[in-house]
């Protein structure tokens, strides 16, 4: 066997394992949210509740009920996004490996990953605050859906508007080309990684964080609306066509939006 097959041997065993657990990883906030959805089907808005979840929608958030609902949405992240984000996780890897190979630094992948979902986190921190706004307000009912047609009409229309911005392409394409990105981006170094992990989340965000907002709009523990969510952004950054069918779903948004507003006035 020749030392560039056997390269290749290495490098295809270490993706495999990158990629075993990323699909572990999201697979366990899954189960997590299928857990939560169940449990808070089954209890009565009015009762008590072990976890606070419910409690929070019924009452003025207490500390507890902010930090359980600022989990919820981190974990909702990671379980939305990691999937979208594993080809380039799986690419850096390949670079790390390489890089280890011809005596450089070996930075980590996990460190890598960390960076990437710390950004979210950030982004679930707010998205929390934003969900606590929402219900003090009554614009959101007790089950996490828009309560009022001219909200959720305002955040269909905002997002397929950010979908046709020219911010919301430059983002979109740092996330489908992750050759380039590893190559315009490489750090060295525990924190270089640390932070090419951040600067990669923060595109991810910059690029779909306004598809998030759609959550107030379907149900925010909707499971099936989340997957749909979910699944459009991995099509959108992993197909041919991605980038097209972003702006023709920026449309539909625009029109579903208007649509929602103008119906009670009809």
């Amino acid at each position: 066997m020749t030392e560039s097959r056997a390269l290749e041997k290495v490098l295809k065993r270490d993706r495999l394992l990158v990629f075993g657990a990323l699909v572990g990883v999201a697979a366990l906030a899954w189960v997590y949210l299928f857990v939560l959805a169940a449990d808070m089907g089954e209890m009565d808005v009015g009762s008590a509740m072990g976890s606070g979840m419910v409690m929070a929608q019924v009452r003025p958030w207490s500390i507890l009920d902010f930090v359980l609902m600022f989990l919820m949405w981190a974990v909702m992240m990671v379980g939305m996004m990691l999937p979208s984000a594993t080809p380039m996780i799986l690419i850096y890897a390949t670079a790390t490996r390489k890089q280890q190979a011809e005596g450089k630094p070996f930075a980590s992948v996990g460190l890598f990953a960390s960076g990437y979902l710390i950004v979210w986190t950030a982004f679930s921190l707010v998205a929390a605050g934003l969900q606590w706004a929402l219900e003090q307000t009554a614009l959101l009912s007790p089950m996490m859906v828009s309560a009022s047609p001219y909200l959720g009409g305002g955040l269909l229309i905002a997002a397929g508007v950010y979908q046709l911005t020219p911010l919301k392409t430059a983002c979109l394409k740092q996330c489908r080309t992750p050759f380039t990105f590893v190559a315009l981006h490489w750090r060295t170094g525990n924190w270089g990684t640390l932070v090419m992990g951040m600067h990669h989340g923060a595109f991810c965000v910059g690029c779909c964080g306004a598809l998030m907002a759609l959550l107030f709009v379907g149900g925010v523990m909707n499971l099936a609306w989340v997957a749909i969510i979910a699944g459009f952004v991995l099509l959108e950054k992993v197909l041919p066509t991605g980038q097209g069918i972003g702006r023709l779903t920026g449309v539909a948004l625009i029109a579903w939006g208007v649509w929602l507003m103008v119906t009670p006035l009809l």
